[in-house]
């Protein structure tokens, strides 16, 4: 039975109307009340000078989570208000921490100096309001950020019996959204791995739904669904890109729509009203991509390992990019490799013609290496949270993007030849690249006027000022004249005072008592002694020594403060000039960025190609798989840092039989390698689908659909699920949603049940694979007997990892070649794990006596071959259909054109 969340809580991050009770309570607490009444389900951060403040609940929960110190501030209705804090230069690290910790933070800040509050009089307090709301997928800052990877809000929606994924992640602008079958959510949750997922609360209820949600959707946040209507969110849509239209988007399903429109209340509701600069959505076609299932993008570690580290994955084995953007890209793709064989090759054809020009590779990578992260400055900017830092990021992107152009057009007039001597011309994506790295007029002006406006090493806080150039304005240099010749003044009165009363003083400064004479006690009594006008006036006294001033040190104190703050004011007003100029050139920044991250991409490809002497993949429509000695990515790279040579293989398939087998069986005892030579042709799979060389001699791949691995097993206690019955569950899915496009990996089916149940299951599955699905498989097993197979089913045959004895000791060959094992070698193996001498001895005993009774073994000719067939259709299959389609249909939703469509969709069905 599934436990769904309860729907009664107030759904997650909707702001409340709710007028809290503030009697009793001083002015700012009262202000406290009201603004988290408004989020009751995020911890309230409020800035009170250099400190985030936490009261009440939210300060018992902080104080656990972050170890901080919990006391007390006053009394509120007779009891003690809970107080904790955290320095306000700190406070992203504490944000971090909490949302690691699963909970949502609401950052309310000052709006306003406490020099205007205290304007309105001596009881007035600071305006304070939410300046955003802190979510695992809403994050924008690099410190809460992971460099190379995706942090991705999504929102699923559905409407008139169509679902919909839509997601943004919001530090970088990208938006995509998709139609998706219930049957492949999974699939494309697993892709995406959001951190945060916004879901329509009937959705959250769904049976079959909920689960997926659960193990891949992140945090989920159920929304009313009052904001999935279509009418409301394309309204929200075009709020938030500021167009009349959606027209010049594309076109969206209702679905979709609906989706898009979750995630932009979302966005308007955690980024308080800012508008943050996103892409145009890009609709993905399910159908344009290869396919891979949660439970094979698991088993493949294609970027993380099962216990998910990113070592020891393929990203990482591969990963030679050198921007973050560009390695955030290369992930992408190898989530979601492509299917349509012309637009791998393009991918392809790139890095083909880098590959032979070393120099210029090495020219490119060294300007990109120095680039910081574009996008997320850009994003940062967009939202207000930005900083002269980021406007250096951008000029020097900008800066960089062109001299890339450059390289890369002088370099698309070399007439070089490729690997087989023929004539080279740039390919298309070059020619994109450039274009959208050479920079317009206005674009060319805006770096301009950015390199000339900041310093080269701006400070950290844009309160600390001095970001901007000398020279750049006339009223900030004279403000700045106006600040440094008063503290020459500060000097000449300082050496004035020492000579008039004979004592070393001291002018210094803090933020509290701005300027001020500091001197010991022995001093201050001398001083205090021979002042009979009362020039000098006691300000503070601490332990060691006294502070005074002077009517002339406070009036030039009070001329040296304005002319700071009228040059930090001049300054911020430039900031927000060239900020707003940045934004609204941001639709060529971001293509810009884009085309850096694509050829950072290529460019590393073609190293790694380099590298490892790859080879470039014949993709075609074929249903063939030929691999020369193929390497296994991951483990072929580890050797190598180790010194050790790695054995490669071939593999020769197709699922039309005309060329070769189309499922091979693969025999040999544990530890030769069976489950590494599945995986790395799963893996070279999704490396050329992706666009990339392969680490073999040479690879003919049919593009496959769906790409399929039964490899490793563990149980779902949650679930009630076994070992065994996760295995047929997964090997179910393969049988039921498998094509003859498909590539399928098994390993071991049947095993963890009785022998001969385990061997049924196994030969019924080969069997179903070979005359039904069609599919290219690789069959590895332990089942010896299958091995018949060969010779009885047309397009099987059998393969062997191979391991010899020598002088007593099992030696592991890794090579697969054709034929069967004869043996499993399991004795071997287990004294080799270090299993006492006295049960290995016996064990061999046992194997002895087993072997000798030929009744144990299995007559495979008693056994009907051939009696696979494919299934008649069942009468329910459209029933099926339809209760899919009806599933997800909530009456209350539709509109009467969005009614009407289904009466129409549910008759389609039904004729069908």
């Amino acid at each position: 039975m599934v436990n769904f969340p309860s729907m009664n809580a107030t759904p997650a991050l909707t702001p409340q109307d709710a007028s809290p009770n503030v009697e009793g309570a001083t002015p700012v607490m009262a202000q406290y009340i009201q603004i988290k009444a408004q989020y009751p389900d995020a911890i309230l951060l409020m800035r009170m000078g250099d400190f985030y403040e936490i009261f009440f609940e939210d300060a018992v929960i902080a104080s656990q989570a972050l170890s901080l110190a919990l006391t007390k501030r006053g009394q509120f209705q007779g009891k003690d208000i809970p107080l904790a804090g955290v320095p306000a230069h700190a406070a992203d690290a504490y944000i971090a921490k909490l949302i690691r910790l699963g909970h949502r933070v609401a950052v309310c800040d000052q709006l306003e100096d406490p020099a205007e509050a205290k304007k309105r009089g001596s009881k007035a307090i600071v305006k304070r309001g939410i300046t955003r709301v802190v979510t695992p997928g809403t994050l924008t800052e690099d410190t809460l950020l992971e460099e190379r990877g995706a942090n991705r809000l999504v929102a699923l929606s559905s409407r008139g019996g169509v679902l919909a994924l839509a997601a943004v992640e919001l530090s970088t602008g990208d938006v995509e959204v998709l139609e998706v079958e219930p049957a492949q959510l999974g699939a494309q949750l697993s892709a995406l791995r959001p951190s945060e997922s916004l879901v329509a609360d009937r959705l959250v209820q769904d049976e079959a739904i909920y689960p997926l949600l659960k193990m891949y959707g992140g945090v989920i946040q159920p929304q009313p669904s009052s904001l999935t209507d279509p009418a409301s969110g394309e309204a929200r849509l075009l709020k938030l890109y500021g167009v009349s239209t959606l027209d010049g988007f594309g076109t969206f399903s209702p679905a979709e729509i609906s989706a898009l429109g979750l995630l932009a209340a979302y966005i308007d509701l955690t980024q308080a009203g800012k508008i943050p600069v996103l892409k145009p959505p890009s609709r993905v076609i399910s159908q344009n991509y290869l396919s891979i299932d949660a439970a094979t993008r698991n088993s493949l570690e294609i970027d993380r390992t099962q216990q998910g580290k990113r070592e020891g994955s393929l990203i990482a084995a591969i990963d030679q990019t050198v921007t973050s953007g560009g390695s955030r890209l290369l992930l992408s793709r190898l989530s979601r490799p492509l299917y349509q064989p012309a637009a791998i090759k393009a991918r392809l054809d790139t890095v083909e013609w880098l590959l032979p020009r070393r120099d210029l590779r090495d020219a490119l990578r060294h300007a990109m290496r120095s680039l910081s992260d574009q996008a997320r400055a850009l994003s940062r900017l967009s939202l207000n949270r930005g900083g002269a830092r980021d406007l250096c990021i951008i000029a020097q992107a900008l800066h960089i993007g062109e001299s890339l152009a450059n390289a890369l057009n002088d370099a698309r007039y070399e007439t070089p030849v490729d690997l087989a001597g023929n004539l080279v011309t740039a390919p298309q994506e070059i020619d994109d690249i450039i274009a959208a790295l050479v920079p317009s007029l206005p674009l060319r002006q805006l770096r301009g006027k950015l390199e000339q406006a900041l310093v080269e090493e701006p400070p950290l806080k844009l309160s600390d000022g001095g970001f901007i150039r000398p020279g750049f304005n006339t009223d900030l240099d004279e403000a700045r004249s106006l600040r440094d010749d008063s503290r020459q003044v500060i000097l000449a009165l300082e050496q004035r005072l020492a000579a008039e009363t004979g004592i070393a003083i001291r002018i210094k400064f803090n933020n509290v008592l701005g300027y001020f004479i500091e001197l010991s006690q022995k001093l201050a009594e001398q001083l205090q002694a021979q002042d009979s006008q009362k020039q000098f006036i006691h300000r503070q006294s601490l332990a060691n020594q006294v502070r005074f001033v002077t009517t002339e040190l406070i009036e030039l104190d009070g001329r040296i403060q304005r002319a700071a703050q009228q040059g930090l004011a001049l300054e911020m007003e430039l900031f927000e000039q060239l900020r707003d100029e940045v934004r609204l050139a941001a639709a060529e920044i971001q293509a810009g960025h884009d085309a850096i991250c694509a050829l950072d991409v290529s460019v590393a490809n073609a190293v790694l190609a380099e590298d490892w002497g790859a080879a470039r993949p014949v993709i075609d429509d074929s249903t063939r798989l030929e691999i020369c000695r193929g390497r296994h990515p991951v483990v072929a790279a580890a050797l190598k840092a180790q010194g050790k040579p790695f054995t490669p293989n071939d593999v020769d398939l197709d699922a039309s039989g005309a060329e070769s087998a189309r499922l091979s069986l693969v025999t040999g005892p544990n530890m030769a390698g069976k489950s590494t030579y599945l995986r790395q042709n799963a893996l070279l799979i999704i490396m050329a689908q992706a666009g990339m060389f392969v680490p073999a001699k040479s690879m003919h791949l049919g593009v496959v659909d769906r790409l399929f691995s039964r490899v490793g097993a563990g149980d779902d206690l949650a679930q009630g699920r076994s070992t065994f019955m996760m295995e047929m569950v997964e090997t179910a899915a393969i049988l039921t949603q498998a094509s003859e496009r498909s590539f399928i990996i098994l390993d071991e089916i049947g095993r963890g049940t009785a022998t001969y149940d385990g061997l049924a299951i196994a030969w019924a599955c080969a069997e179903n694979l070979h005359d039904v699905i069609h599919a290219r498989t690789l069959f590895a097993t332990h089942y010896h007997e299958l091995s018949k197979l060969e010779g009885r089913l047309k397009f099987v045959n059998n393969l062997s990892l191979t391991a010899r004895e020598h002088n007593g000791e099992l030696i592991f060959l890794h090579e697969a070649k054709k034929g069967s094992a004869d043996r499993s070698y399991g004795v071997q193996v287990a004294r080799l794990a270090g299993m006492p001498t006295a049960v290995v001895g016996r064990a061999r005993d046992i194997l002895t006596r087993l072997e000798e009774d030929n009744q144990t073994q299995v007559r495979l000719d008693d056994l009907p071959l051939f009696s696979a067939t494919r299934p008649p259709e069942p009468a329910t299959k459209t029933l099926s259909k339809l209760e899919t389609t009806l599933k997800v249909i909530n009456p209350d939703d539709l509109s009467p054109k969005e009614a009407l469509e289904v009466i129409y969709n549910l008759h389609k069905l039904l004729k069908e």
